[in-house]
């Protein structure tokens, strides 16, 4: 999906460039550090590169897209802030072919368009679910957004299959089994637990408040956050049932202990 965005990006820039709107180039590539990077991509990316272990596909995946994003952006600032652009090339934390930015020759891009319509619906769930976390964080019954508890609910048949196709495992496990750990509702949301109830009753079951109704929404799904059940990871800080379930790694819950185990043995 973010390298979809990115192409759309790329043609963008060169377009107004080429007409010489260089103010249109400079909101574009800000809006997508912005919107598209600053407020999404990185901000679920965290996991993947922090809490995966270093040769994970889920984490290898994501640097690449990174390093093709970083690279891109560097040379589509260049012609408006040469200086910046120059200081990014020259710190890379891998060799590229050409010592400075000017040589390396223009962004391109061909990647397509990845689900748009579908990841736009997500997006607007997000938003609805972070509207419900902070009015959870207001009342003090989370602090960080991965104390909580998320219940969704939808009349849509078709935004409940689409939601239902992003669900994880119930738990946290040392290798997981309905996801692929990226395209994973729990992650997207940056929520612990993620669950999708029959009613909007249900939804705001026991949560004091801290909820979004269908009505004011921009999804159409109505929202509860509640505390998440479990406890808390002291590696990745998710909530869960089975963290200390791991023999000698006590604290860690299973994902972690699979990363943790081998280097653990590794040292001695």
């Amino acid at each position: 999906y973010i390298l979809g965005r990115y192409t759309e990006l790329v043609a963008e820039v060169s377009d107004a460039f080429a007409s010489y709107q260089f103010f249109r180039a400079s909101q574009a590539l800000l809006r997508f550090a912005t919107a598209d990077l600053s407020s999404f991509y990185l901000d679920i990316a965290k996991d993947r590169l922090y809490i995966s272990a270093a040769d994970d596909a889920r984490r290898r995946s994501c640097q690449t897209v990174l390093k093709v994003i970083l690279e891109g952006m560097a040379k589509m600032m260049a012609p408006i802030l040469p200086h910046m652009a120059e200081d990014i090339w020259l710190n890379l934390p891998y060799d590229v072919p050409c010592k400075s930015v000017f040589q390396d020759g223009w962004a391109e891009a061909d990647y397509p368009s990845h689900q748009a319509e579908r990841w736009a619906k997500v997006l607007l769930l997000r938003d609805d679910v972070n509207k419900a976390m902070e009015l959870a964080r207001a009342k003090k019954t989370i602090g960080a957004s991965l104390d909580s508890r998320v219940r969704i609910h939808t009349e849509d048949e078709e935004l409940a299959a689409l939601l239902a196709s992003l669900m994880g495992d119930a738990e946290l496990k040392a290798v997981p089994e309905l996801s692929n750990e990226v395209d994973d509702l729990r992650f997207v949301l940056i929520a612990s637990q993620v669950e999708l109830v029959g009613s909007a009753e249900a939804a705001f079951e026991n949560c004091d408040g801290t909820t979004v109704a269908a009505a004011e929404s921009l999804s159409g799904c109505s929202v509860g956050v509640s505390k998440a059940e479990g406890a808390k990871c002291e590696r990745c800080w998710m909530y869960c049932n089975t963290v200390n379930s791991v023999p000698d790694l006590p604290g860690l819950c299973p994902r972690c202990a699979n990363v943790v185990g081998p280097a653990t043995k590794f040292f001695g």
